[in-house]
């Protein structure tokens, strides 16, 4: 008995999902690669999402809480773009990361520099390493205040 090239595609989709949550943008990307029909990732993919299988609230939420600790609310936003959400929800979504994010940047700076920097050039130094992680400017003036 030969399976449906349909039934192929929504075992791949429910393999790619029980190892992690997905966007549904991701998920119809990835499953775009082994159909023909567009219309027929579109359908699963929406199918899906009202059964609520997939749910791009809920994979954000869990980005969020596993990325919050060590990057700043800037990159967790890009990433959330990267993996097709909608700039609205990121904005709702990464207001709480906003109000940790000063807490989030003292234990990060503190876990890579020992002590606060001693010149000019070492306070850059870090304050770059800082912004990499995609804390903002703000946060980061405002932890060197109360560090220095």
């Amino acid at each position: 008995m030969e399976k449906s090239p349909k039934s192929d595609l929504r075992e791949r989709a429910l393999r790619l999902l029980a190892r992690r949550e997905h966007t549904r943008a991701e998920l119809a990307q990835k499953l775009s690669r082994y159909s023909e029909e567009h219309d027929d990732v579109d359908t699963l993919v929406a199918e899906f999402t009202r059964s609520g299988i997939v749910s791009d609230q809920r994979f954000a939420e869990h980005f969020i809480a596993a990325k919050q600790k060590r990057f700043g609310h800037l990159k967790i936003a890009y990433e959330l773009k990267a993996k097709g959400l909608d700039a609205e929800s990121i904005k709702q979504l990464t207001v709480t990361s906003r109000e940790q994010e000063l807490d989030a940047a003292r234990e990060v700076w503190r876990k890579k520099f020992p002590s606060p920097p001693l010149s000019a050039a070492e306070k850059t130094k870090q304050m770059r390493f800082l912004q990499g992680r995609g804390f903002s400017s703000d946060t980061i003036y405002r932890l060197f205040k109360v560090i220095e």
